[in-house]
């Protein structure tokens, strides 16, 4: 048995070795994790070592990713954050109905940014959101995420039925005026979302940590992504967002995450404190 100070040194160790993995990943392959938080890459790590048979350490890891350029690619959204799904937090888009879509109907055009998309539910939700408005038909929606693998899913907007029954209860409770089946089949045990929808959605690939602003938009959704970010990378992107908004822009975050620390704070005001919804102000 281990005696407290062996447990102490080992954890150290492991901390160092995810530290020059941090930064391998940064040198060798141009993804730049350097800034997200450790605790969340931490256990991501642990969590591949655990289901790889022949990988018992981080040094074994970090080897085979350094060597292994396609063992690479085949790990790397490891490192993503892919936890949604349709209509997520169902009283954030209640009042995104209620508060922000009486703002969007003064632009005679709309561009919407979901960075950080995933595999999509969530813009998928936007997109319904939007038509049951009236404004789909002018709005364009880019989606956004450095995962190629996310992204593909989104792109094909089929999904599996197991979560079908939460879906339609959170579309509900978002103020939903139709039924969520308006806007999808069912085929082979899987839902594909209308190609109406897709018409108005254009996912591509783009890094928050290492890429620049995407386009001056009316509004910005970013749940739930930043709180795997230190602080500083976090206020970092709240200045990409606030340089890529409009005058009189929305930006809305996760419930769990906060911009109050942040030097672009001051340029925006709360429109609701709860669902975490900003707007840019106009000086």
């Amino acid at each position: 048995m281990k005696s407290k100070l062996e447990h102490e040194e080992i954890l150290e160790n492991e901390d160092i070795e995810i530290t020059l993995f941090i930064d391998m990943l940064f040198y060798k392959y141009g993804y730049d994790f350097r800034e997200y938080s450790r605790a969340h890459m931490k256990r991501r790590i642990k969590h591949r070592i655990e289901i790889e048979p022949n990988m018992n350490t981080v040094s074994d890891f970090i080897h085979e990713v350094l060597w292994n350029e396609s063992y690479f690619r085949k790990i790397v959204s490891d490192f993503s954050i892919n936890v949604t799904e349709m209509f997520r937090d169902p009283s954030f888009y209640k009042k995104i109905r209620e508060e922000v879509v009486p703002i969007l109907k003064t632009y005679p055009f709309i561009k919407v940014w979901h960075a950080g998309c995933s595999t999509g539910e969530e813009v998928y939700s936007m997109a319904i959101l939007l038509h049951e408005e009236g404004l789909l038909s002018r709005t364009q929606v880019y989606a956004t995420d450095f995962n190629d693998i996310v992204l593909k899913k989104a792109r094909q907007g089929i999904y599996s039925t197991e979560s079908i029954r939460d879906y339609e209860k959170n579309y509900k409770a978002s103020g939903g005026r139709a039924e969520l089946s308006d806007y999808y089949h069912e085929a082979y045990n899987t839902l594909i979302f209308d190609q109406k929808l897709k018409e108005k959605i254009l996912f591509s690939n783009h890094n928050l940590v290492t890429d620049g602003v995407f386009g001056e938009m009316n509004m910005i959704i970013c749940r739930n992504v930043l709180i795997y970010f230190e602080r500083d990378l976090q206020n970092k992107v709240f200045n990409l967002f606030k340089k890529s908004l409009c005058y009189g822009g929305i930006l809305g975050i996760g419930s769990k995450e906060s911009m109050h620390f942040s030097d672009v704070y001051p340029k925006f005001k709360t429109l609701d404190a709860d669902e975490k919804i900003f707007m840019k102000r106009h000086v």
